[in-house]
């Protein structure tokens, strides 16, 4: 696996390659000729034009086969702008490429300079020399918005191509329908508890009704498939990013009525049920298996916002300093290369599918603190996975001793903290700590 920098390129295997870039992001493409143009307006592929011949998007994936692209193609250029238009990627996490040969083996990474005040990245290209393909990383920062990108590159944009904000947003997506009058249900018993209620988004729907079906096939409740899928890996390939998750898996109850009667008296699931950090929802169920019974999946999340991850891992800095001020410790600041090398770590073990200290290539908190342009002499790492909000990763942190003595150290003087959802767990969280 090789690590990319930027102007650096590398051979690329034949087959079709997965590209992915994970976090708040719209994730696009352009497919040019020896001009560096595109052969006209179906070549920009993007959120509302996701296929092109050899090219499709899925949420923050991009599949590309290089063999199967329309005529004259000899570059696709991969591009990253803010899922919330007008931020500056500056003020979001660092972008990083992930690329995966057609049997799923990791092939290249790239994580470029954080950008400032510019809302579109030129990420990396894919180009063709002679019969061959390779992968060149850019990193390069575009000022003229996504628009004014795709004009340069000779695609014909309308000034009202792209929806409003809130149309494009996962908190505005087209709302799922809802036969079963499941929010009728719902929605007071949330409001009883003094939450906000929520909304069905038809990716959550789509991937409790896979999830359901697996279980009922299988005869078994289990957030594992037998094909090792994992309840929060499919949430993610719907595309739905999400801040914060809870889900409830259910044998037993027959109607919608007899399902939120069990989460309520249940003290854990009617926890998640009421919880008014979560706003949307989706809903499944069907009956099979050996013995009959009817299986439910019910997943609750909250979608991905810059505004919601920095809120997030801001609370994780105040309960972490909370613990310091009672132990007669001055506070830890936070340092923004901490910041994008805790934030890359924990987007890289949900992409990656690992959770350790040492990644898959070897690399140790102290390169990665490197890599993003950290000089601190001394550099400290807590991580953890499946824990639902700031307040449970902080305490399980403290209860732990081993942790619980980074958090407490006294040389240390500056914090960064790194939140992704999706993988085997549900939610990956980094503290890295400099002195």
């Amino acid at each position: 696996m090789s690590e990319l920098v930027p102007g650096g390129n590398l051979p690329l295997p034949g087959g079709a390659l997965t590209l992915r870039v994970p976090g708040p992001f719209d994730v696009s493409a352009l497919v040019t000729d020896e001009g560096g143009k595109v052969g006209g307006d179906a070549d920009f592929v993007f959120y509302n034009q996701p296929a092109a011949p050899g090219i499709h998007l899925r949420g923050d994936t991009l599949t590309v086969d290089p063999a199967r692209l329309r005529a004259g193609a000899v570059r696709v250029t991969l591009v990253v702008s803010p899922a919330d238009p007008g931020t500056a990627l500056g003020r979001l996490p660092a972008a990083t490429l992930h690329v995966e040969d057609q049997r799923g083996r990791t092939v290249a990474r790239f994580q470029p300079p954080q950008p400032r005040q510019e809302t579109v990245l030129l990420l990396a290209e894919l180009y063709r020399r002679g019969a061959a393909w390779k992968l060149r990383a850019m990193g390069q920062g575009y000022a003229d918005g996504l628009a004014g990108l795709a004009r340069d590159f000779g695609v014909d944009v309308l000034e009202d191509e792209r929806p409003p904000a809130a149309a494009h947003s996962p908190t505005a997506h087209s709302p799922a329908p809802d036969p079963d009058g499941y929010l009728k249900l719902v929605n007071p018993a949330r409001a009883a508890a003094g939450s906000p209620p929520v909304v069905l988004d038809a990716r959550l729907v789509s991937a409790a009704r896979a999830h359901a079906s697996a279980m009922a096939a299988a005869g078994s409740l289990d957030p594992e498939s037998r094909d090792g899928t994992f309840v929060h890996q499919r949430i993610t390939a719907t595309g739905f990013a999400y801040v914060a998750v809870g889900e409830h898996l259910v044998s037993g109850p027959r109607t919608p009525a007899d399902f939120l009667a069990y989460c309520l008296r249940t003290d854990q699931a009617r926890r998640t049920l009421q919880d008014p950090a979560l706003t949307h929802a989706g809903l499944a169920y069907l009956t099979g298996g050996r013995t009959g019974d009817t299986y439910w999946t019910a997943l609750w999340a909250r979608p991905l916002t810059a505004d919601g991850l920095g809120r997030t891992c801001a609370e994780v800095v105040k309960l972490t300093n909370r613990e310091r001020r009672g132990a007669g410790l001055p506070p830890l600041a936070v340092d923004p290369r901490l910041t994008a090398a805790a934030q890359a770590y924990s987007a890289d073990m949900v992409a990656r599918d690992f959770y350790s200290h040492t990644s898959p290539e070897g690399s140790q908190p102290w390169d990665r603190a490197a890599a993003a342009g950290s000089a601190r002499r001394t550099i400290g790492e807590n991580i953890a996975c499946g824990q639902r909000s700031a307040a449970e990763v902080v305490e399980g942190w403290m209860n732990s001793p081993g942790h619980r003595a980074n958090i407490l150290k006294a040389d240390f003087t500056h914090i960064g903290i790194g939140f992704a959802g999706g993988g085997r767990a549900g939610t990956y969280w980094t503290q890295m700590f400099g002195a």
